[in-house]
């Protein structure tokens, strides 16, 4: 009988093990059950043209579902018409993302973990609150579409100058004093939109995008256009109207492939009439843009 005899437990020390295997189990019981979340909203994406997608637009959502970044397959997510007030930073786990619909939402900012999206192409934020984008939206290098339109943004960072791939950039109804300075280093585009902004000029570098095809500037109170931008000759649609121009400039006969003054806003051409022009401008746009051009060449 030399061994040891085993002490009873007392009800405290029992008390804390079955507490401790409570927790144990109840943590085990979590992870199949986050899974399970992450299993269910697997079974709503589709595969859209070749990618995988997922669409929780128009969900009523306020947050968004914890399983939701667990799917780092996805890589088109519609997130739009929501109350989404913030995302959070487990949005830059979704690494395979080509495109993320935030349109019209209650964002009032983006979480910097958004520059860890390297393969996102198209950038729907419109509709929301932001007053300002994170340095490190720069850092999505692929980016190719970018629409921050109806926000309250007054500009861009510096890192957005990095952007040499995007085409498609929507600026519209923000409250842009003057076109951000990294916008001219973005020789890829070709659609530029800064309607109902808060724009007064428009800076000699605009020559600098020697792509451009469609710049649309309606809206604000620029009074003069710098002859630089005549220089665009890829130029096929620039809205001007409702601005404070009283002249144009003498090189504007240069822009050959406006074509004719244009009415309907996604008409092709020039759209100048809605300004305070003077005479004899006024009155020789009434011959078309023909006219124009043929009284402003060197004779």
């Amino acid at each position: 009988m030399g061994g040891r005899q085993s002490r009873s437990l007392s009800s405290k020390e029992l008390n804390e093990v079955t507490v401790s295997q409570r927790r144990k189990s109840a943590w085990r019981d979590e992870q199949p059950s986050l899974s399970s979340a992450a299993e269910r909203i697997r079974r709503q994406t589709t595969v859209h043209f070749g990618y995988s997608t997922l669409s929780l637009a128009m969900r009523g959502l306020d947050g968004t579902p914890a399983e939701l970044w667990e799917l780092r397959e996805l890589q088109k997510l519609n997130l739009s018409m929501n109350y989404l007030c913030s995302l959070p930073p487990a949005l830059g786990t979704l690494d395979n993302l080509v495109v993320l619909n935030l349109w019209g939402n209650n964002l009032s900012s983006l979480p910097p973990e958004i520059g860890l999206l390297k393969k996102l192409r198209v950038l729907f934020a419109c509709r929301n609150r932001l007053s300002e984008v994170p340095e490190e939206l720069g850092y999505c290098a692929c980016l190719e579409v970018l629409s921050l339109a109806n926000n309250q943004i007054t500009g861009l960072p510096s890192s957005f100058a990095a952007m040499h791939n995007l085409t498609k950039l929507n600026l519209s109804h923000n409250h842009i004093a003057h076109i951000p300075t990294c916008v001219y280093s973005m020789k890829g585009l070709v659609f530029l939109h800064l309607a109902c902004n808060r724009l007064e000029t428009i800076a000699d570098q605009i020559q600098d995008l020697v792509n451009l095809k469609i710049l649309i500037v309606e809206g604000n109170s620029i009074h003069t256009l710098p002859k630089t931008l005549c220089f665009l000759e890829t130029l096929e649609l620039l809205n001007v109207d409702f601005n404070d121009l009283q002249n144009v400039p003498m090189e504007m006969y240069l822009l050959s492939r406006l074509r004719r003054l244009a009415c309907h806003p996604l008409d092709k051409g020039l759209h100048i009439i809605h300004n305070p022009l003077l005479k004899p401008i006024q009155e020789v746009l009434q011959g078309g843009l023909s006219a124009l051009y043929n009284y402003l060449k060197p004779t």
